[in-house]
């Protein structure tokens, strides 16, 4: 842990008894994988704490009461893995536009056939959720031709700078962006509000060639109403690097079906994955110790 070890007293623990006296006057938290009880018990067993770090993104498996309503400040990974999904993101459009599937059993059968591909530019993307992997994503589909809507709870004022983004929408217009999609990612964080916010309205708006992909949380997908979709043709495909529960359980229908493109909430692993946590970490740290403002400071009223 580099700059943290040389002057602070790091322990690690995966109980409260693991902590000992180290809790009474602990500083700082720095959650790599514990859950919300783990969290919430040192939390409320730290009297001097005074910052709470979380490895993921994601927070909706750490958010309780007693922190949401404490004036300590909560930041998050964000940012650190964004890159890795919005390259899955990219993968999923090309695997259905040039029919990857076909590609292969052609390949395993030994057959020469050649057939009509589809491009990717020119086409439109629409992104559910522009935080920071929405970003990521809206660059390179921009880089590779295509038109970028985004979807957020407020669209910039007239006039601002849109960056890679043709069209912002404000979260009342989902179904008015994703009606002119050929593909659709949702990178949105899992809030009270977001659980189930793309389900059958939204599979029902979606052209019947679209592709839905998701890379932010899994329960912001209704999953029971998209794989009615998937079975019934409403849309075309979907690329899904979360879901609802996880490991998704092996009788999920999800796993036999030739259009749709699994795979095991891993689209953020690479080889540095963890260090580039960890020193994201350090990075903090340093800005903590330094009395510097923290990255990443959570709404934690919001859940982002």
């Amino acid at each position: 842990m580099g700059p943290v070890a040389r002057d602070a007293r790091v322990v690690v623990g995966n109980k409260l008894a693991d902590f000992g006296d180290a809790v009474a006057d602990g500083t700082v938290l720095f959650n790599w994988s514990g859950g919300r009880e783990l969290v919430r018990e040192v939390f409320l067993a730290a009297p001097k704490l005074a910052w709470v770090h979380s490895r993921f993104a994601g927070l909706d498996g750490i958010l309780f009461p007693e922190l949401v309503e404490s004036a300590i400040p909560l930041t998050n990974g964000s940012g650190v893995f964004s890159p890795s999904l919005a390259e899955f993101s990219l993968l999923a459009m090309l695997y259905f536009a040039k029919d990857v599937p076909r590609l292969r059993r052609q390949q395993m059968a030994g057959v020469w056939g050649p057939f009509d591909m589809l491009p990717i530019e020119g086409k439109t993307v629409g992104i559910v959720g522009y935080g920071d992997i929405g970003r990521e994503v809206a660059l390179r589909t921009k880089a590779m031709g295509m038109r970028v809507l985004a979807l957020k709870r407020h669209a910039p004022a007239a006039g601002s700078d849109l960056g890679p983004v043709d069209e912002f929408y404000e979260t009342g217009r989902l179904l008015e962006m994703v009606a002119g999609c050929d593909y659709v990612v949702v990178a949105a964080p899992l809030t009270a509000e977001t659980k189930h916010m793309v389900g059958a309205e939204v599979f029902a708006a979606m052209k019947r060639e679209a592709v839905l992909i998701n890379v932010g949380r899994g329960p912001v997908v209704d999953e029971a109403a998209l794989i009615s979709a998937l079975r019934d043709g409403s849309i075309k495909g979907a690329g899904l690097d979360v879901f609802e529960e996880e490991p998704l359980p092996g009788e999920s229908p999800l796993y036999g079906m030739e259009n749709v493109l699994l795979s095991p909430h891993c689209a953020d692993h690479h080889a540095d994955w963890l260090d580039d946590a960890v020193r994201f970490f350090a990075a903090q740290y340093g800005r903590f110790v330094a009395g510097e403002d923290l990255l990443n400071v959570v709404d934690k009223k919001l859940g982002y």
